[in-house]
């Protein structure tokens, strides 16, 4: 299986001929980030939210039923994300609420989550185009990873309610954590179609933006063909590289951080950025192809290329067909 993500939801009347341009170049599946709030103003409140009781914007259901219905129509297979949590489970903008990390902290964040996760399930189930649903985009390394296994185990639960295991997969996410943490969980015959999923970027930590391209590629080639050896070899689950990038400048990544942002390839030429960049982005198709699939996060953006799927293909940093 090979992906990539998201689907562009900002304009609907243009999003249907993004599914097509996906389809054309032999791209199989989209991942769809939703909000827990994409049902309604029924989710608990946080204090975040001031005197705004539900200051979430509505309108995305109908836009995600659309979704189903172009991916159907292309031929496309849709991996819905619970992509941020009340009370944020990670402190990331893309959780809900930055600089908040409290999903963990109360049951009612906890159960409406669950609830969440059903009603997609109820919802989908039967279209064609639902290959899987993720219970958690991102919930952080410190959030105990015994209340993650717990709160996995019971959106699966809730998906299954609704969703046949030679259906739909459920997907759950590392957690930041290693992945011999979770050896042996979830493992059939008790539970079916289970996926693990897997974020890997060099742009965050330090140490990783201090590498030249030469140590990009050694280690997305070598480090991370090892460590996909393993998880194959000992975890025995499926696994997806659920979001990657070419992203590597610290500008574009860190908007909100406070500096240093010097990285080693701001001084190469475009010629030098275009050829790194296509031996960069080679080493990480080469190595993540050893998984059950991929998803390049994002499909679209306005002023990132290298955080761009189509601005990658279009580029030649990416092949121009995947199929």
């Amino acid at each position: 299986m090979t992906n990539a993500i998201p689907l562009v939801v900002e304009r609907p009347g243009h999003a249907v001929d993004d599914i097509a341009w996906l389809a054309g170049v032999g791209i199989n599946a989209v991942r769809i980030p939703v909000g827990h709030w994409l049902f309604g103003p029924d989710y608990p409140y946080h204090r975040a939210y001031g005197a705004a009781a539900h200051p979430f914007v509505v309108g995305g259901l109908g836009i995600l039923d659309r979704a189903f219905d172009w991916a159907e129509t292309y031929g496309l297979q849709i991996v819905l994300d619970l992509h941020a949590a009340p009370g944020c489970q990670n402190g990331f903008d893309n959780g809900g609420i930055k600089d908040v990390c409290e999903w963990h902290t109360r049951p009612e964040y906890l159960e409406h989550s669950l609830n969440v996760l059903e009603k997609l399930a109820e919802r989908y189930r039967g279209r064609s185009a639902l290959h899987a649903i993720e219970v958690l985009n991102e919930p952080r390394w410190d959030v105990p990873t015994d209340y993650l296994k717990r709160y996995s185990q019971s959106g699966y639960e809730r998906i299954r309610k609704h969703c046949r295991p030679e259906d739909v997969a459920v997907v759950f996410h590392d957690g930041f954590r290693s992945f011999r943490e979770y050896t042996g969980f979830m493992a059939g015959p008790e539970f079916g179609n289970v996926v693990f999923d897997i974020h890997r970027y060099q742009c965050f930590d330090r140490a990783d933006i201090d590498l030249d391209i030469y140590g990009h590629i050694e280690k997305s080639a070598i480090t991370w063909k090892q460590e996909a050896d393993e998880i194959i070899r000992e975890l025995r689950l499926p696994t997806y590289v659920g979001e990657w990038s070419l992203g590597l400048n610290p500008h574009v990544v860190s908007l909100w951080e406070e500096g240093p942002f010097n990285y080693t390839l701001e001084h190469m030429d475009r010629f030098q950025m275009d050829v790194g960049y296509r031996a960069y982005a080679a080493a990480q198709v080469a190595t993540f192809e050893k998984y059950l699939g991929w998803f390049f996060w994002t499909y679209k953006t306005e002023t990132a290329p290298e955080w761009c799927f189509r601005e990658c293909v279009e580029r030649g940093w990416l092949p121009a067909r995947f199929d």
